[in-house]
């Protein structure tokens, strides 16, 4: 996951806005308390989705996959004063800690976090989301994009995470997991609804803009 050296990297977080106080928190909590801290999206990618937020100004975000809930809580940096987040994430034994940490954020009252399979849940949505960030099971990354694409506005933006996948979108013979990322790739690639662009950011993010 990590394709820069160490000193690079550091000079690239060096030269990026701090997290807030919270975020440092659940940054620091969740690499010391909860398994594969790996998937947690960190200082760079987080303020690049704040950054992208701000930019949006989105009324709705969706978010497949909470984890413990950094990435959505950099998202809600840039939600409308009426606007709000739905996170989405299956793992019921990070509830608690989840809860706890969106209870002390200043957007508590404007996040909906569901428990459950974001397969079910998301076709029961009536929202039209601005913002949408998909880092979830690698799998069904294909799926969850038929599922929301017509529930994103026009010039509304999708974000996934990790579709360069340590690199392993070169492998010859893929597993399960890459194979599912490389169709995906490949699926948005050829999709004419929507322009895309590749970022070499952490494990690769796909920026997706429903035209």
């Amino acid at each position: 996951m990590d394709f820069f050296p160490e000193d690079l990297q550091h000079y690239i977080e060096s030269h990026t806005s701090d997290e807030p106080a919270l975020l440092k928190k659940i940054n620091r909590e969740t690499n010391a308390q909860v398994l594969m801290p790996r998937m947690l999206s960190g200082h760079v990618q987080g303020r690049f989705l704040s950054m992208i937020s701000k930019l949006v100004r989105p009324k709705n975000i969706l978010e497949i996959g909470t984890y413990t809930g950094y990435s959505a809580l950099s998202m809600t940096e840039g939600l409308l004063p009426d606007g709000k987040l739905i996170t989405i994430d299956i793992n019921e034994e990070l509830e608690n800690r989840v809860r706890g940490y969106f209870s002390e954020s200043d957007f508590a009252d404007r996040i909906d976090y569901r428990l459950g399979d974001a397969r079910k849940i998301i076709p029961t949505l009536k929202e039209t989301f601005d913002l949408v960030f998909i880092d979830a099971d690698k799998e069904n990354y294909s799926l969850y994009f038929d599922l929301v694409i017509d529930k994103v506005s026009r010039g509304g933006l999708i974000l996934a995470d990790n579709v360069l996948w340590s690199g392993k979108v070169l492998d010859v013979k893929p597993d399960k997991d890459t194979s599912a990322i490389i169709e995906f790739n490949k699926k948005i690639q050829n999709d004419p609804r929507v322009e895309n662009l590749l970022m070499p950011l952490r494990d690769g993010v796909m920026m997706i803009r429903h035209k």
